[in-house]
């Protein structure tokens, strides 16, 4: 019963942002429970990397290079993994980028950054990708958050801005695409050792210690932590799991 509620077999993923840290984590899981992997980036070289070692552990994969920013791409992209690959059944939405800054400091290109890389980003190929969806009789979403999707901090006005939105942007998707079978859930992260978090580690001072005394696990997160979440919000296992906003973070948000 579990191989079969967890099995992936036969199912096309998108992962965007897939060619590292957390997108990396959770195309990882899906390779393993079955799925074939398409993983979308900017970073060609990056890319190709990844689906090198999914490939070397059996996966089945291919890395396609896009903006998922811009429409014209992003559609461009869905058409190229239904002709190679057949069907679209998940989409991880993925991709994402932090400014630092306080409110007062952002410009306006900076805040636009951020919003259409984390959030305008996920409405593209969601819309993109739901045609494909449908016409298979369902398919799943995974959006991925942050825990600036439940808290502020005065250094992440976009980037909080753009989680926050997140959440409420798969609510809209699960209600308005339950009728086709389509489930969307988006994913909260804690503190995850990324590249991202490296660098927030860098400007940050005594963020490091910080983090460790609010996680009851006691230590970051690493990205096959991700595995799990991803294969479960992509299998059958979660049909009746829609609309739902799941920290994945050692206990961070609930730490009182």
């Amino acid at each position: 019963m579990a191989t079969t509620l967890f099995n992936l077999t036969g199912k096309v993923v998108i992962v965007t942002g897939g060619n590292g840290g957390i997108g990396l984590g959770m195309a990882r899981g899906l390779a393993q429970a079955g799925a074939t992997v398409a993983i979308v980036g900017r970073n060609e070289a990056k890319s190709a990397d990844a689906v090198a070692e999914l490939q070397q552990a059996g996966a089945k994969a291919i890395a396609v290079t896009a903006d998922v920013t811009d429409k014209a791409a992003v559609a461009a992209m869905a058409e190229r993994v239904l002709r190679d690959l057949g069907r679209i059944d998940i989409l991880v939405n993925n991709a994402g980028i932090n400014i630092r800054k306080p409110p007062q400091a952002l410009d306006i290109a900076e805040w636009d950054s951020v919003l259409q890389t984390n959030l305008t980003s996920a409405f593209l190929c969601s819309q993109a990708v739901y045609p494909a969806m449908k016409a298979a009789g369902g398919g799943k979403i995974i959006n991925i958050g942050s825990m600036m999707s439940i808290f502020g901090a005065s250094f992440t006005p976009a980037y909080a801005a753009s989680k926050g939105g997140i959440v409420q942007f798969t609510r809209s998707c699960a209600c308005a695409w339950a009728a086709d079978n389509i489930q969307a859930n988006a994913v909260l992260p804690g503190w995850i050792d990324t590249d991202l978090t490296k660098r927030a580690r860098q400007e940050i001072g005594g963020l490091h210690e910080r983090v460790l005394a609010r996680t009851p696990a006691a230590r970051w997160g690493a990205i096959d932590d991700f595995a799990g979440i991803a294969v479960f919000l992509s299998s059958a296992a979660s049909d009746f799991v829609t609309g739902t906003a799941i920290p994945v973070d050692g206990g961070y948000s609930i730490m009182g």
